[in-house]
């Protein structure tokens, strides 16, 4: 039985018809043995939920909506903003500053008018994960933190929805499919969130713009065969792609019986069974890295803003200001005052800084600070301070005259 006949016994009497537009709109897919007549209708049938309307969400979305998927569901909250423009194809520089749902609903109507956007503008959170996600066939994983996809991972399996899953990073990807019957989940995989500045996003890290071109298509690939129920989707298999060498290859993920998400409860795993079980994997402070004294009372990391530091250099507060991002990111736009660090190589450089004097860190948007911080701290720094949102927030809340990337 395919994906979308699950939710009723008797679909394939009940699938929906195609009209004579939609006949001809399709007719590629009609030739095909895989998929003719019915296997349209079952994507007419279909309901996909995509998390995100960004980079991997785009061509996602494009392609299933062209594909005739009778229903999306698209959950994001955020607006367009010009750097975005690069790789999420969905909008073009007249959206600017529009929210992305808005954004999405007009290019998707411009693609396919058969197609039924169910939009949810809001954040894809806890208390309301579960209730998004229960009238969808499939989710497919459009996030780009990893608060959100352990939350969507967590919500397919208690759901029993299969999970299309994808992840970039500068010029890599990564794609499966994940919590179908039989299959692994996402934290058969990797079972805890990382901290916070161990991994940077794509603000933060870059990213290739066709990557998620690739990445994303090719999880509407995956979920169009698991609705038509042929092919052979990357259920146990992880595709790894490298751009810069074109490289494709698969490596095997078996089911975890003790997984928290998705093992056997018997073998001490299937632990969660409410979302309130991991509440706090699925924030985004959660996967912070507090530092604490010798005492383990007081974090020796202490946060401060944009705002907050400019009056601290307006009243020639006695610190050092150390900038951690890369060359190219300093000639864009740089706090004056500051010194570059990369962060590489702050453990290196800081061997010759005096331990007692309190040091200031920023990035880009505070992640790669954060990471700084910690190893500042590590080595017997005790007065260590990251600047929250980084540069970005100085140039929103500071200094709008410097240059945004």
């Amino acid at each position: 039985m395919t994906l979308a006949a699950t939710r009723d016994p008797n679909s394939a009497l009940s699938l929906p018809q195609l009209d004579a537009d939609e006949t001809l709109r399709y007719s590629r897919h009609l030739l095909l043995d895989e998929v003719g007549i019915d296997g349209q209708r079952r994507i007419k049938n279909a309901r996909v939920l995509l998390i995100g309307a960004g980079g991997l969400g785009s061509p996602a979305a494009l392609y299933l909506a062209a594909a005739g998927v009778g229903t999306l569901g698209l959950v994001d909250f955020d607006v367009v903003d010009a750097s975005n423009l690069q790789r999420q194809l969905l909008h073009g520089t007249a959206d600017v500053g529009r929210s992305k749902i808005d954004s999405a609903r007009d290019r998707i109507k411009e693609i396919n008018p058969h197609v039924h956007l169910e939009a949810f503008d809001t954040k894809f959170e806890r208390g309301n994960a579960l209730e998004i996600l229960r009238d969808f066939d499939i989710v497919l994983d459009g996030t780009d933190n990893f608060a959100t996809r352990y939350l969507t991972n967590d919500a397919a399996v208690l759901l029993g929805k299969p999970n299309s899953f994808g992840c970039i990073f500068r010029f890599e990807g990564q794609a499966s499919v994940f919590g179908a019957e039989d299959g692994p989940c996402y934290r058969c995989l990797f079972r805890e969130p990382p901290p916070a500045g161990l991994v940077p996003n794509c603000s933060e890290a870059g990213v290739l713009g066709v990557l998620p071109g690739l990445v994303g298509t090719i999880q509407a690939i995956e979920t169009l065969k698991l609705i038509l129920g042929i092919g052979d989707p990357l259920i146990g298999r992880l595709l790894l792609i490298e751009t810069l060498g074109m490289n494709f290859r698969t490596i095997a993920v078996r089911k975890d019986p003790t997984c928290p998400s998705c093992g056997e409860h018997a073998q001490g795993g299937g632990t969660i069974r409410d979302l309130d079980d991991r509440a706090a994997d699925y924030s985004e402070a959660s996967c912070g890295v507090a530092a604490f004294d010798a005492n383990g009372a007081e974090p020796t990391i202490r946060n401060i803003t944009a705002v907050e530091l400019a009056e601290r250099i307006a009243r020639g507060d006695d610190f050092d200001l150390v900038d951690v991002r890369e060359p190219a990111e300093w000639e864009i736009a740089r706090i004056e005052g500051a010194r570059l660090v990369p962060l590489a190589t702050v453990r290196q450089a800081s061997e010759s800084w005096d331990p007692t004097r309190e040091v200031v860190v920023y990035c880009k948007a505070g992640v790669r600070s954060l990471n700084a911080a910690q190893q500042l701290t590590e080595r017997g720094f005790k007065r260590v301070t990251n600047v929250v949102g980084g540069i970005a927030s100085w140039t929103n809340d500071v200094d709008p005259s410097l240059r945004r990337y």
